[in-house]
């Protein structure tokens, strides 16, 4: 199969994460991911950093989005607006057809620490991005941290309720859900 054969990244994911769920993460190697995925090695490190990475990529592609919506918030919009806005554009990133392969996800990252450590990196790099949107939005520093940080616990939590969720249950759903119980909690 031609290394730049369509689709190689995707099917890359698919076989990275049956690979996964099937022998564990760190029973795989990239190898056997590039070879399930019908190319070679090489193609697998044009696409990917290392094996972790496979599980993570986009995650900058939802940060851009997150931040692009906060940044796009009305003016007149509190720093909390902002961020519920940042947080339910999420919502176009996990369609359902994503619900599937993120439930594999999480399980996956669940059990190796290694890939724990890097959920976490990616969260504190989405509430780094969340904090200097609103920062240019002129929000005082311990404001716009702390709206950063509680959108990205809502984040991650509406994101837990979700993959936990009936397939008939949209995300936007489960967002609106738990920011009314953080609504309820700060009552």
């Amino acid at each position: 199969m031609g290394r730049w054969e369509p689709g190689a990244a995707g099917r890359l994911r698919e076989a990275a994460m049956a690979l996964y769920t099937e022998r564990g993460y760190d029973g795989t190697t990239v190898a056997e991911i590039a070879d399930r995925a019908g190319v070679t090695a090489r193609t697998f490190f044009r696409h990917f950093a290392d094996k972790r990475e496979v599980l993570f990529a986009g995650s900058e592609m939802l940060e851009h989005q997150m931040v692009k919506a906060l940044r796009e918030a009305p003016p007149t919009a509190t720093p909390m607006e902002a961020v519920v806005a940042g947080v339910l554009a999420s919502a176009e990133f996990f369609d359902d057809i994503r619900r599937e392969y993120s439930r594999r996800r999480a399980a996956v990252i669940a059990s190796t620490p290694e890939l724990r450590e890097r959920e976490l990196i990616k969260m504190a790099s989405l509430t780094s991005g969340l904090t200097k949107a609103l920062l240019d939005r002129g929000v005082d520093q311990d404001v716009a941290a702390l709206a950063a940080e509680t959108g990205v616990a809502v984040f991650r939590v509406s994101f837990e309720r979700w993959i936990a969720a009936p397939d008939d249950v949209p995300i936007t759903d489960v967002i609106r859900s738990t920011l009314k119980t953080l609504a309820e909690l700060t009552a």
